[in-house]
């Protein structure tokens, strides 16, 4: 008996096919920025920030030591060379390449809620909100108001004063929140796709170290704006002289008999 015999379908033509495509490991232009930008998102950025947080955490000391710490960093070699080259550009194609790939990419979380797919809308929406904080807060405390390098004994009341505005202490807590977390996701991510953890039991043991970084980092960072805002220094002086070091306070004299006799 005859069977019926259905024509081929037709070759889709280059110039018709739809999609993106696939990104091949080691293949194109793309593979390599895709690599400096999760490079990057570490490397400095992530190095920065870890150092940011720390030298927040002196204000728990109090304006003078936060002072102090202030003029430490910008009294570096070099440093707006530094500030420039390992923090604003760094952070500025991190940025604006990772809006790239949002824009390029696909989550499906209202039809396949996996947890894949909402650590993926997570991680893009808590960049946004890292990349606007950091933007304003720049701006703010980098170029508007008194100059903190010329005058690092201003900081703490600089930052207490805006933070008086309970919208900005809002506006602090939630990108802390936001920013220890992408952070946290970010360098698993660095890990997965740098094939430092290639296995699943790999990659679930190194989250678990992820989740804690990223907690300890929030913990610390919220406890840097409770400095500020908590009653220990309230009203801080608009300027405070920076906590003298023990290498920069005066040669004493050498006890003597004398001395210790009068």
């Amino acid at each position: 008996m005859a069977t019926a015999q259905h024509p081929a379908a037709p070759p889709v033509r280059p110039s018709v096919q739809r999609g993106v495509p696939p990104l091949r490991a080691g293949q194109g232009n793309s593979f390599l920025w895709h690599k400096l930008h999760s490079l990057l998102g570490v490397i400095p950025i992530g190095a920065f920030l870890i150092e940011h947080i720390v030298s927040n955490f002196e204000a728990l000391k109090g304006p003078a030591a936060y002072a102090a710490q202030v003029k430490f960093l910008n009294g570096l070699p070099l440093v707006r060379v530094l500030e420039w080259t390992f923090i604003f550009l760094p952070i500025l194609y991190h940025a604006i390449y990772g809006v790239y790939i949002w824009l390029r990419g696909q989550s499906n979380v209202v039809y396949y809620p996996w947890a894949g797919n909402w650590m993926y809308v997570s991680q893009r929406y808590t960049g946004l909100i890292a990349f606007a904080y950091i933007l304003q807060h720049v701006l703010r405390q980098r170029f508007m108001g008194v100059s903190l390098p010329e005058h690092p004994g201003a900081a703490f009341a600089k930052v207490q004063h805006e933070l008086a505005n309970p919208w900005m202490l809002a506006v602090y807590i939630i990108a802390m929140i936001a920013i220890c977390w992408h952070f946290a996701y970010g360098i698993w991510l660095f890990a997965a796709k740098w094939g430092i953890t290639p296995g699943v039991k790999s990659r679930k043991r190194f989250g678990y170290v992820c989740v804690l970084l990223g907690i300890v980092l929030a913990v610390m960072g919220l406890a840097s704006i409770w400095a500020f805002v908590g009653p220990d220094y309230k009203n801080a002086p608009d300027d405070v002289a920076p906590t003298i070091s023990l290498s920069d306070a005066p040669a004493q004299p050498a006890l003597t008999p004398t001395t210790l006799s009068s």
